[in-house]
């Protein structure tokens, strides 16, 4: 299903891309065919930008440029600005920049002047000063009517035009961007989820994962973009050293050709003559003027000479260069340069030497000795080229230019496809992992489903070792989920036991005194109804927790434990008790409390119903007034759950059948409660009991109904 998503969706993206580039082509020849002064060529790069996010822009902008140099080749150089463009716009539209024309005006000033300034600094590597283009004509009238240089002339005129260029652009892109259904919008966002896609609030969460130094996504750019950078580098310097090394091997081939020339033109038998006379010596001028017509067949040649090499210097026979200050006469001698050094020996023995490229006053220039032999076979002289090599150095800067350009481009596309897929295949399946894992539940068996439930719903998909941990997390929840039920199964086994131990060992005292063992059944269900009827009643709820609760309700057959300690005769007496006998009835209670407090000393970590067990045995005779026993406290001193039980206690006793007595009406026994509010009993406690009167009438009565049966 992921899968069928994903691939419907790349097809409404590749639509977009294809459009875009459409959009962008035809944006270009209208403004070719009407001579506007805009590009036009980047409307459907914001378009792409804004409904696809930044990989669709980037493929948009970079692909446009690339087709559009097949007929006009210096565009791929420009790619780089096209993908700008992209980025840019992505940025500026994820922030709400195209809710409102208003709001446009930050994205069409900052694109217009960042991207005017760099394809003007661009332009100025590739081909220095425009001369010709859209912005030319508006540069040099710049240039000629203000005081600014030829470099500031052209940034203004090209940040101008690019300014006027992105405002209509954007809002050709904006209408475009609204005229498109909502509904559709979503389809053109390219995503390549590799699980089920996250909701926008879960989406959020997984992106904003507490790093504890650094996070994954910045580690992958660490390396990365580092990567990147050395390649580039080692990439370029490469490149460059074949250029100059190719045209280093051009020089030197038109050097050596034009010396060959030379050498043809100068007859060996007459140089002694040109040495000695000059434009005297016949054909001297002939030869002068052939070897000028040498040298102003290419811009490249800056020099054109003839020397002999003898050992007080060299002896200048020809020298070609018309500027009077720096031309050598015939005769003259001259010194050569320190780099000629390691070739005199050769060059007086008349040997040919190899190209020398040098660097000094008259330039960088590579030169070549062509040796010029008489019948002999006797080195006569030499035929000297200087051909400048300084249009290598601006070529290269250009070179360079292009390859940062072009590589620049690149680098940001290949950069966004890298995080783009990092983000899908690492970054969200692993945030998302651990943002589930991190809200696991372990505390109830319906929340711990629901997170295990959810885990399983992210069906991660990436197929390595991602994947391999989501299973292996998987597992481990459904292993904890399962652990948890048989715990969860077992505590309700051991509560179980522990709740028929306690109703057998209530029963034990309670039949001692010849009840039916109903009464602690009954007095934790009254404690229940109370309890409830508070809460709703919103009395105590800050006490009444469901933990206190159940607490209370699971020990309160244990209130009269105490009996235990009472001997028989005077628990069935039928007759009133006597003081002497109603004060050991009256340590049952403090009995109780020691059962229970030995109890929690065997079992310290046991649950909190022990402790309630003990408050209920020990106050649950003490009264609001302070007249109860054995401890004589009153009002809130007395704990909360004695308070309840003393209403449940006393009602249970009234309305019971014992041996020695009837039970009494339910009116009457309610009216004996109601009459002991502020003085037996707590106010708050008798108010929720009353308010429950129907559901203690109905327990009361379901129990007479099994009293009367029994009998």
């Amino acid at each position: 299903m992921l899968e069928e998503k994903q691939s419907s969706k790349f097809v409404w993206v590749l639509g977009l891309i294809l459009g875009s580039i459409g959009l962008n082509i035809l944006g270009s020849q209208i403004a070719a065919w009407t001579g506007i002064v805009l590009y036009l060529d980047s409307i459907g790069t914001v378009v792409s930008s804004a409904l696809g996010g930044y990989i669709p822009g980037i493929i948009v902008g970079f692909l446009t440029n690339m087709l559009k140099t097949i007929s006009d080749t210096p565009s791929i150089y420009y790619g780089v600005i096209n993908v700008l463009i992209a980025v840019f716009s992505a940025f500026f539209v994820r922030r709400g920049f195209f809710r409102n024309p208003l709001r446009l005006l930050a994205p069409i000033f900052a694109t217009g002047i960042l991207v005017g300034s760099l394809s003007s600094i661009l332009t100025w590597f590739l081909y220095g000063f425009a001369t010709e283009g859209i912005t030319a004509d508006l540069a040099s009238y710049v240039h000629t009517h203000t005081f600014l240089g030829l470099f500031p002339s052209q940034i203004t005129a090209d940040v101008t035009v690019d300014l006027a260029d992105k405002l209509v652009t954007f809002l050709i892109a904006f209408g475009i961007f609204h005229l498109i259904p909502k509904q559709f919008k979503s389809n053109f966002h390219l995503t390549n989820w590799q699980q089920e896609p996250l909701s926008k609030e879960m989406l959020g969460s997984a992106r904003k994962t507490s790093i504890r130094r650094m996070s994954l996504r910045t580690k992958i750019l660490m390396v990365l973009i580092p990567s990147m950078l050395v390649i580039a580098a080692a990439a370029t310097l490469i490149s460059y050293e074949i250029y100059k090394h190719n045209n280093e091997e051009d020089y030197e081939q038109l050097a050596s050709t034009v010396a060959n020339l030379a050498a043809d033109m100068i007859d060996p038998g007459r140089v002694d003559d040109y040495l000695e006379l000059g434009a005297k010596a016949d054909g001297y001028n002939a030869v002068k003027r052939s070897l000028l017509s040498l040298r102003e067949s290419s811009d490249k040649i800056a020099y054109v000479y003839v020397l002999r090499v003898l050992e007080d210097g060299c002896h200048v026979v020809f020298d070609v260069d018309t500027n009077p200050n720096t031309s050598w006469d015939p005769g003259d001698i001259i010194q050569l340069d320190d780099a000629y050094d390691p070739y005199i020996p050769d060059m007086l023995e008349g040997h040919p030497i190899e190209p020398i490229i040098t660097e000094d006053e008259y330039g960088w220039l590579m030169v070549v000795y062509k040796p010029v032999y008489n019948d002999a076979g006797r080195c006569v002289c030499y035929a000297c080229v200087d051909v400048s090599m300084e249009a290598l150095r601006s070529s290269g800067y250009t070179f360079l230019a292009k390859l940062f350009s072009l590589f620049f481009g690149l680098f940001i596309m290949i950069l966004a496809i890298g995080l783009w897929l990092t983000e899908y295949h690492i970054i969200l399946p692993t945030n998302s992992i651990s943002y589930r894992v991190s809200h696991f539940a372990h505390d109830n068996k319906e929340a711990m489903g629901d997170h295990v439930r959810a885990i399983h719903e992210l069906d991660i998909v990436t197929g390595d070792e991602v994947e391999n941990l989501y299973h292996a997390v998987s597992k481990m929840a459904d292993d904890d989920y399962q652990y948890m039920l048989d715990i969860q199964k077992k505590n309700d086994m051991i509560m179980q036991m522990q709740s028929g131990l306690i109703m057998i060992l209530a029963d034990i005292v309670e039949s001692r005194d010849k009840c039916t063992g109903d009464h602690v059944r009954k007095t934790a269900e009254y404690t229940k109804i109370i309890m409830t009827s508070m809460k709703e009643l919103d009395i105590c709820t800050d006490q009444l927790t469901d933990e206190f609760m159940n607490n209370v309700y699971n020990s309160a057959p244990l209130h009269d434990v105490g009996k235990i300690h009472v001997s028989d005769a005077i628990l069935n007496k039928n007759g009133k008790l006597t003081d002497e006998e109603f004060a050991i009835m009256k340590e049952h209670t403090t009995v109780g409390a020691q059962i229970l407090d030995r109890a929690i000393e065997l079992v310290p970590d046991t649950s909190g119903y022990l402790h309630e067990a003990k408050n209920l045995a020990l106050y649950h005779h003490e009264k609001w007034n302070g007249s109860g026993y054995p401890m004589g406290i009153a009002g809130e001193d007395i704990p909360l759950s004695a308070r309840i039980m003393a209403v449940a206690d006393v009602f249970d006793a009234l309305v019971s059948v014992r041996s020695y007595k009837k039970g009494m009406p339910f009116e009457k026994a309610m009216g004996i409660i109601t009459e002991g509010s502020g003085s037996h009993f707590d106010p708050e406690v008798v108010r929720a009991f009353e308010s429950a009167e129907d559901e203690v009438r109905r327990v009361s009565e379901m129990h007479m109904e099994q009293v009367e049966f029994k009998l």
